[in-house]
C-alpha cells in the first residue's frame, strides 16, 4: 500500500498536445452543434464547455485534473481558422447564390427595397443622407443594377432624384464607377454599398475626378456657395415624397414614349 502511494506521488502528469484527428472530431461535432442550434457565429466563450466536452474523452484521466492551457488554445485557434475558411468559401460561392443571399439580406435590413422586375438584378433602395453632413436631410431613391458577374464585379448604382455632388452626374444620376471599383472586393455585399460606400461618397466628395463639372468647380472656388447649393437641392429634390414623384414621372414618361411609338406605327399603317 505504501509503495503504491509512493508511486502515485512520483508519477508526473503527462502533457499531451491534441492531434489532428482530435481537431477534426472537435471541428465536425462542434459545427454540427451550431447548425442544429441555428447559429451562424462562433463564440469561443459561450461554446467553450461544449468544445472541452468533445476534446476531453481523447485525453488520459490525468489530463482531466490538470490540462495545459496551450492545448486548449491550440484547439480554439484551429477552430477559428477553420471557421474563417468556411466563411470565405461561402462568400466566394457561385454568383447566383451570392446575388440571392445579398438581396435577401438587404431586404431584411432597415432599408426599403423596391424590386423593378421579377429578377434580382435591378431594384430601388431608399437611402437617407449620412448624419452630420450637408446631405443629412436628404432622402434618395437609389437604382441598383447587379451585373451577371456579381459579386466579382461591382454593382452599378445611380440616384433617381437629383443630387448636387461632384461625383454624381446631375442628369443621369449615375455615380462615378471609380468610387466603388477601386475598393470593391467579392467579400463585400450590398449592405456595404449603403453603409460604407455611399456615406463615404457624400461625406468626402472628390472634385478632382468629377462627373458634375459645375459642382466640382464651385466646391473648389467657393465652398460656402457650394454648401448652400447642396442644401438647396436636398430641400427641393431629396424629400421622401419628391423621390416617389420622380420615380412615378419616369414610369409615366416611359409609358408615353411607348404609346407614341405605337401611334406612329398605326399612322404609317393607315395611308
Amino acid at each position: 500500500m505504501g509503495a503504491e502511494m509512493a508511486n502515485r506521488k512520483d508519477s508526473k502528469i503527462v502533457t499531451i498536445t491534441p492531434t489532428e484527428p482530435l481537431l477534426c472530431h472537435v471541428h465536425d461535432s462542434f459545427f454540427h452543434h451550431l447548425h442544429l442550434n441555428s447559429s451562424s457565429t462562433f463564440n469561443p466563450q459561450s461554446n467553450f464547455i461544449y468544445i472541452l466536452s468533445l476534446a476531453l474523452p481523447f485525453f488520459p484521466s490525468q489530463f482531466c485534473v490538470r490540462f495545459q492551457r496551450f492545448s486548449i488554445t491550440h484547439c480554439l485557434i484551429s477552430l477559428l481558422l477553420l471557421r474563417f475558411w468556411k466563411y470565405c468559401a461561402f462568400k466566394m460561392s457561385s454568383p447566383s447564390k451570392r446575388r440571392e443571399m445579398d438581396v435577401m439580406k438587404l431586404m431584411m435590413s432597415d432599408y426599403n427595397v423596391e424590386m423593378i422586375n421579377d429578377g434580382l438584378n435591378e431594384f430601388n433602395v431608399e437611402f437617407h443622407g449620412p448624419k452630420e453632413s450637408l446631405y443629412e436631410t436628404g432622402v434618395w431613391k437609389i437604382r441598383v443594377e447587379l451585373p451577371d458577374a456579381y459579386p466579382y464585379k461591382s454593382p452599378s448604382i445611380g440616384f433617381v432624384n437629383k443630387i448636387f455632388h461632384p461625383n454624381v452626374d446631375e442628369l443621369s444620376g449615375s455615380v462615378c464607377l471609380d468610387v466603388i471599383n477601386q475598393s470593391w472586393s467579392p467579400m463585400f455585399d450590398l449592405l456595404n454599398v449603403f453603409e460604407v460606400f455611399l456615406p463615404q461618397l457624400l461625406l468626402y466628395p472628390n472634385p478632382s475626378d468629377p462627373l458634375n463639372g459645375d459642382a466640382a468647380s464651385l466646391m473648389m472656388k467657393d465652398r460656402k456657395q457650394y454648401d448652400e447649393k447642396v442644401k438647396e437641392y436636398c430641400e427641393k429634390y431629396a424629400k421622401e415624397n419628391t423621390a416617389e414623384d420622380d420615380s412615378e414621372e419616369e414610369d409615366e414618361m416611359s409609358d408615353n414614349e411607348s404609346g407614341s411609338s405605337d401611334g406612329d406605327v398605326t399612322r404609317h399603317a393607315d395611308p
